[in-house]
């Protein structure tokens, strides 16, 4: 059962990422030269030569949230009972949780426009409100602890936020293809 609900969790993950990866042009991809971060002590830790585009920025507003509730209904196995208990508090929290999503997306947004002109106080201001928004991110997390509690098991909730921050994890892997600021 282990087995098959992780094999299910990957394979929907996987599929989330195809679907929010956005497709570049030639142009895009030719018009940006490849910047690479390295280490000294590891060979090429990132590359961010190509950037998001606005449509792939759209995408994850659109289709990431239809695609993470079918990730978590086919993770999840509940009963029909607890389901029915389940979905409206999920519903609220995705709500709330979308809320903020919009915010870091139109920060990101933000950055994108001006990341190449932006002065160090507008750089500074966008590090702060982007770790703001990702503190929202975890407490709204933390606040529907309990929620989520009243209507699973305690297994159940942490399964729940597991699949979430898989989630989450992908979605920020493809929001990380924002190119560095130059220094």
């Amino acid at each position: 059962m282990k087995g098959k609900t992780a094999a299910r969790l990957f394979v929907a993950a996987i599929a989330v990422l195809i679907l929010t990866a956005g497709h570049r042009s030639a142009a895009q991809e030719s018009a940006q030269p490849a910047r690479q971060l390295t280490s000294p002590t590891m060979p090429i830790v990132f590359d961010d030569s190509q950037s998001i585009p606005e449509q792939d920025l759209q995408l994850l507003r659109k289709d990431v949230r239809s695609q993470k509730k079918q990730v978590v209904a086919a993770n999840m196995d509940l009963t029909d009972a607890e389901a029915v208990k389940f979905w409206p508090v999920y519903d609220r929290y995705a709500a709330e949780l979308t809320k903020i999503y919009d915010t870091k997306l139109a920060l990101i947004q933000e950055y994108l426009d001006g990341y190449k002109t932006m002065s160090g106080e507008q750089a500074e201001s966008y590090i702060r409100r982007r770790a703001a928004v990702e503190e929202e991110v975890m407490q709204l997390r933390l606040n529907y602890v309990p929620e989520f509690r009243k209507v699973l098991s305690g297994r159940q909730t942490a399964l729940f936020f597991q699949i979430e921050w898989r989630l989450d994890l992908m979605i920020n892997l493809q929001l990380a293809q924002t190119p560095l600021i130059d220094p």
